[in-house]
């Protein structure tokens, strides 16, 4: 793909027709009625796969004619549903099978590396996130602080970018972790933030927590299945997600986690315990003692949700066949197509109503799939309802931000083109 571009629908149609992933397309199901323009909220929600209704038909079919012997019998064993899911989901995490999990939701699995890896002592007590991290990460960690009995004001701190800056710096990250060094127990950072679509260095950010004796963690929910992870190397302690946005597992789907090797392995490694997590050999024979699986499996608490994995794994399937490279080369194209149209078309006009800035970073390593306009003068919820109307399903954040997200593996090129260019009749770009 070229990194130039030109402004014609012409050239849109021609990017659609080099698109090597084009023919995933017709493996999606699309809601709305036939004007729909575009589908631009699989940030928020993805898109169903055609062949989640088969799979869940065929595990429906399953237990019907084996009842509970289906845990053994059926075509894809209960016992060992989730075992499927550590492959795919390795790659997706720039992981090793066994440091990766499907299981619980997201806030539920941060809670349970929460329990793992913040362990106060001293005078390291405190926890590093972002101001802006979303409300239910906040929650989680306010909530723990107070289970320890200490004071959410007094123990996190919530970095903010300086005045002139939309975005937090990685240097602004590092040099407050530098900073609390001495009282610095955990930090937890989104790996792509959900309001402006910042993607985070994690891999110095890891660097400068463990120089501090400090754990680290990530929530994934906006970067897994949106950038490439290498969460191993990176050496992140933990990380968590959930599987209805990118990846496409549907409403509520099953979440994950990952948790480091050298953490996975060690038995000793504190964790909230269950049965699941349990050897698999002695599992029923309901001994008195626990004994952990190895790696991430080994913080499971109950068996899986077979019903709510389904939509994920006809969607890990679909990742498989297209190939990471692939999509990452064609969300970089687009996201970078869809900078340059507005940058082009959303020009200087007295008549236009609307002003707009782009506060998500356009530096190569520094978003998703993501842009996230902000609109002025409280003008927002008015310009993301005229683009409704005209067919555009994108997603609106109080106060004045409309986030607008082409995927890869279901998104047109001609998509971009139609939204910009309905965009650019009613909204000037303003520079930050």
């Amino acid at each position: 793909m070229p990194t130039k571009f030109l402004i014609t629908r012409a050239y849109s149609v021609q990017l659609d027709k080099e698109d090597p992933l084009a023919e995933f397309r017709k493996e999606f199901l699309f809601p709305g009625p036939p004007a729909a323009k575009a589908y631009f909220c699989g940030h928020s929600l993805g898109l169903q796969p055609k062949r989640t209704k088969e799979l869940m038909l065929h595990e429906l079919a399953d237990w019907e004619k084996w009842g509970v012997e289906g845990h053994w019998k059926a075509a894809n064993p209960w016992l060992h549903y989730h075992q499927s899911f550590a492959k795919p989901l390795s790659v997706l995490a720039g992981a090793y099978p066994d440091e990766v999990v499907a299981m619980n939701s997201l806030t539920t699995n941060l809670h349970f590396m929460l329990a793992s890896f913040y362990r106060p002592a001293g005078k390291k007590i405190k926890i590093i996130t972002e101001a802006w991290n979303f409300p239910s990460d906040r929650f989680a960690l306010e909530s723990l602080v107070k289970l320890y009995g200490y004071d959410p004001k007094k123990v996190i701190i919530e970095l903010k970018p300086g005045k002139k800056n939309t975005a937090l710096t990685t240097e602004e990250i590092c040099a407050s972790i530098q900073k609390n060094k001495d009282s610095l127990a955990l930090v937890v950072l989104s790996g792509v933030n959900y309001y402006s679509g910042q993607a985070f260095d994690m891999e110095r950010i890891s660097q400068a927590t463990h120089l501090a004796g400090a754990f680290v963690g990530f929530d994934l929910a906006h970067a897994i299945g949106n950038i490439p992870l290498h969460l191993h190397d990176w050496k992140v302690d933990f990380a968590v997600w959930c599987s209805y946005k990118y990846l496409n597992g549907g409403p509520g789907a099953v979440g994950g986690a990952f948790v480091h090797q050298k953490h996975g392995h060690d038995k000793t490694t504190p964790r909230m315990a269950g049965w699941w997590g349990h050897d698999h050999n002695t599992r029923f024979n309901l001994e008195g003692t626990y004994k952990p699986l190895s790696g991430a499996a080994g913080f499971q608490v109950s068996n899986a949700p077979v019903f709510n994995m389904i939509g994920l794994k006809a969607s890990l399937d679909i990742f498989m066949q297209a190939g990471l490279t692939a999509i990452n080369k064609k969300r970089t194209t687009m996201f970078n197509y869809m900078v340059f149209l507005i940058h082009a078309l959303c020009t200087e006009d007295q008549k236009k109503a609307f002003s707009i800035q782009m506060i998500t970073p356009v530096t190569q390593q520094q978003h998703g799939s993501m842009l996230s306009i902000r609109v002025e003068k409280n003008k927002g919820k008015q310009l993301f309802d005229l683009l409704s109307k005209q067919g555009f399903m994108l997603d609106w954040r109080e106060p004045d931000v409309i986030r607008i997200a082409p995927v890869p593996l279901y998104n047109k090129y001609q998509e971009i083109y139609s939204f910009v260019l309905e965009l650019s009749k009613h909204a000037v770009l303003v520079r930050l």
